[in-house]
C-alpha cells in the first residue's frame, strides 16, 4: 500500500463516477494520460486489476466495485472530517472552558454564555465553578482557556488584567431602617444583624479593613461563603450585607434595598489566561461580551458608576 495517495483514489472514484478515463480527466482538470498512469500505479499497489481496458474502453472489474464501495464509506467519512476542520478553522465549532469564582460564575457569567451562544450555538462551553484561589490553580496548570477571580494572586504561571474595579455596595431589607438612607457606612452595620462572608473568602478582608478603620467592632451574625447566599438572606430579613457589585446588580427584589457603602472599596476582579496556552477566538467574543454585560449592570447599580 506504500505509495498511494488521495490522487490515485480521486483517478479512481472519477472514473467509477464517470465511466470514462476522458470524463475523470475533465472532471480533476487532469490529461487522460496522467489519469491512467494513476490507475496503472494503483493496480500495481494493490496487486489487482480494476479495469479491463479493449479497443479504447474501460471497464471497472468486479474487484473494481467492490473497492469502490468500501471507498465511498471511506470517502463520506474524510468529507465529514474535512467539514469539521473547516468549521473549526472559522470558529463555528469548539470548546471553551472557563473558571469563574462564584460572585460571577453562578448569575453573571451564565447571562453572558446565552449571548455566546446566539453567536456561537456549536461551541461547547464548560463554566468551572469555583473559589478564586483555585481559579489561580486552574490557570496556572492550563486547565482552562480564560478564567476570572478576585485579586490579590498567590501564585503565577498565568496572564492577568483587571476586568473590573466597581466598589462593593450593602444590602438592605427593604422594612429596615436603614433602608430610608441613600448610602451607609461601617458604623451603621451596627444597626444589623450584620451578614458578612466567611474568614476565608478575600472580600471578608474588606469588611474587616472597613470597619477597623472606622473604630466599629461587630461580631457577624451570620456568615457565608457566597454573596448569593448573603443577599438572601438579606432578603429573608435577617440583616443587613456588604455584597459584590455583580451579585447585587443581577437581583432585583422589593424585598432589598441596594444602598451605596461609604467609603468606597473596590472590588478587584482580573481576567486570567494560562501562560502556555494560545487563547482561542472565543475568548476574546467572550471577554467582549463580559464586557458589555458588566458596562450595562454597573451603570443601573445604585452609586456605581461605570469605571
Amino acid at each position: 500500500m506504500v505509495g498511494i495517495d488521495m490522487k490515485h483514489l480521486a483517478a479512481f472514484r472519477a472514473v467509477m463516477l464517470s465511466g470514462t478515463v476522458s470524463g475523470a480527466a475533465e472532471a480533476l482538470g487532469r490529461t487522460q494520460p496522467a489519469v491512467s498512469r494513476l490507475l496503472d500505479s494503483l493496480e500495481d499497489q494493490l496487486q489487482l486489476t480494476l479495469f479491463d481496458r479493449r479497443r479504447g474502453l474501460i471497464t471497472p472489474t468486479a474487484h473494481a466495485h467492490m473497492l469502490f464501495d468500501e471507498f465511498e464509506r471511506t470517502w463520506a467519512s474524510f468529507g465529514s472530517l474535512t467539514n469539521f476542520a473547516d468549521r473549526l478553522a472559522d470558529g463555528t465549532v469548539g470548546k471553551l472552558t472557563v473558571g469563574a469564582m462564584p460572585a460571577l460564575g453562578t448569575s453573571f457569567l451564565p447571562k453572558v454564555i446565552a449571548r455566546f451562544r446566539s453567536l456561537y450555538p456549536e461551541v461547547r462551553v464548560i463554566l468551572k465553578v469555583h473559589m478564586s484561589h483555585v481559579i489561580e490553580d486552574w490557570a496556572a496548570t492550563q486547565q482552562i482557556d480564560i478564567g476570572i477571580a478576585e485579586l490579590p494572586f498567590s501564585r503565577t504561571g498565568f496572564r492577568s488584567r483587571i476586568f473590573g474595579n466597581h466598589p462593593f455596595v450593602a444590602a438592605v431589607p427593604a422594612n429596615h431602617p436603614l433602608a430610608s438612607r441613600s448610602e451607609i457606612g461601617p458604623t451603621d452595620l451596627n444597626d444589623g444583624p450584620f451578614i458578612s462572608w466567611s474568614r476565608d473568602i478575600g472580600a471578608r478582608v474588606f469588611a474587616d479593613q472597613a470597619l477597623q478603620l472606622a473604630g466599629v467592632h461587630i461580631e457577624p451574625m451570620y456568615e457565608t461563603t457566597m454573596s448569593a447566599a448573603a443577599y438572601e438572606m438579606v432578603k429573608q430579613g435577617l440583616g443587613v450585607a456588604l455584597l459584590d457589585p455583580y451579585s447585587a446588580a443581577l437581583r432585583n427584589d422589593t424585598e432589598v434595598r441596594i444602598l451605596p457603602f461609604r467609603p468606597e472599596a473596590p472590588c478587584n476582579v482580573a481576567l486570567l489566561w494560562p501562560e502556555y496556552r494560545q487563547p482561542g477566538p472565543h475568548v476574546d467574543v467572550l471577554v467582549k461580551l463580559m464586557t458589555e454585560l458588566q458596562a450595562e449592570l454597573f451603570s443601573a447599580l445604585p452609586g456605581a458608576s461605570t469605571r
